[in-house]
């Protein structure tokens, strides 16, 4: 059973100008002449955190984290200003490209869970020649069959507490209708009284269904307020235009990745992307290997899914491309 490599301070980090007026945090640590990866978080919102640097062996990865726009140590911040007009997938795609050349990497493995596989595919179906390999975690392609169960009501049938606490900020006469436009005019609306608890919900509801087993103290951090409408305004903000794809356009067009190496880590018990899309996707692109952990839901740090995502990346660190 693989575990976490031990705790790794940033060697260096930056705050890069990708225009809009947007900085963007980014950090390096491990090895300055290593393999160079590139670490895509959830959300999206979601931020990047030091425990991330520790699913890549530090001896072999210079390891790249940034958090993406309106997040984390990024600026503007999301929770401060509704205005994402600037904040797309193929904005945070450009972003990724402006980085790699900033830091002077010719080509680098691409890693991302939950929404950071979504941006993962997007850049590498856009960029195949700069991708050595892709290592990917509860997939997730924001098709309408994905958005409508997990926001239409799929996830009531085994948590209908979670579902209710989901439903709570939004008018009665709305809950039959379409609730990511519902939470939309919610989290814009300029009366903090409105924003902050919708924020909460929305936030919450994510990090309760996120490990087979419940996790109080995640649900916690999801619910501090800052935090939290950040994470929900840009979610929603994605998830209202569709991730700014064609439908099924990931899937779809799964064959750029042709000759790129992956592997796809799935949760049996993914309750927040189901194994379905992972299947789909693992069909469609030639060459991906599909794990199914059978005692995991989404969460990364699940043992079993933990596992199997640094023997991925301990695997592909002996196939080494070094830094420029």
């Amino acid at each position: 059973m693989h575990t976490l490599y031990p705790e790794l301070e940033a060697r260096r980090t930056g705050q890069l100008d990708v225009g809009d007026g947007n900085l963007v945090y980014w950090e390096e640590s491990g090895n300055p002449a290593g393999k160079p990866v590139v670490f895509l978080h959830g959300g999206p919102g979601g931020g990047c955190s030091p425990t991330h640097r520790r699913l890549f062996a530090p001896e072999a990865y210079r390891i790249v984290l940034f958090d993406q726009r309106g997040c984390g140590r990024s600026t503007p911040h999301a929770s401060e200003s509704a205005e994402l007009s600037a904040n797309t997938t193929w904005h945070l795609v450009a972003d990724m490209e402006r980085l790699r050349e900033h830091l002077g990497i010719e080509r680098w493995q691409v890693f991302g869970g939950s929404w950071g596989s979504t941006l993962a595919l997007a850049y590498a179906e856009k960029h195949p020649e700069r991708v050595t390999e892709l290592v990917l975690r509860g997939v997730f392609t924001v098709r309408k069959s994905e958005l409508d169960y997990y926001y239409g009501g799929g996830t009531a049938e085994l948590f209908p507490d979670l579902w209710a606490g989901f439903l709570a900020p939004i008018p009665p006469r709305e809950r039959d209708g379409d609730l990511v436009a519902a939470y939309h005019r919610l989290l814009n609306d300029p009366d903090p009284a409105v924003h902050e608890p919708a924020a909460v919900a929305w936030s919450t509801y994510e990090a309760s269904l996120i490990s087979l087993l419940p996790r109080p103290k995640l649900v916690e951090q999801f619910a501090d307020p800052k935090f939290a409408l950040a994470f929900a305004r840009i979610e929603n903000h994605y998830f209202t235009h569709h991730a700014w794809l064609e439908e099924g356009q990931l899937i779809r067009d799964a064959g750029r990745l042709a000759g790129i190496p992956g592997v796809i880590v799935q949760g049996r018990y993914d309750v927040i992307t189901p194994a379905r899309t992972a299947w789909d996707l693992a069909k469609a692109w030639p060459g991906a290997e599909l794990s199914i952990v059978d005692d995991a839901g989404h969460a990364y740090d699940e043992p079993g899914i933990l596992s199997e995502l640094i023997a991925a990346t301990d695997r592909f660190a002996a196939t080494r491309e070094f830094s420029q």
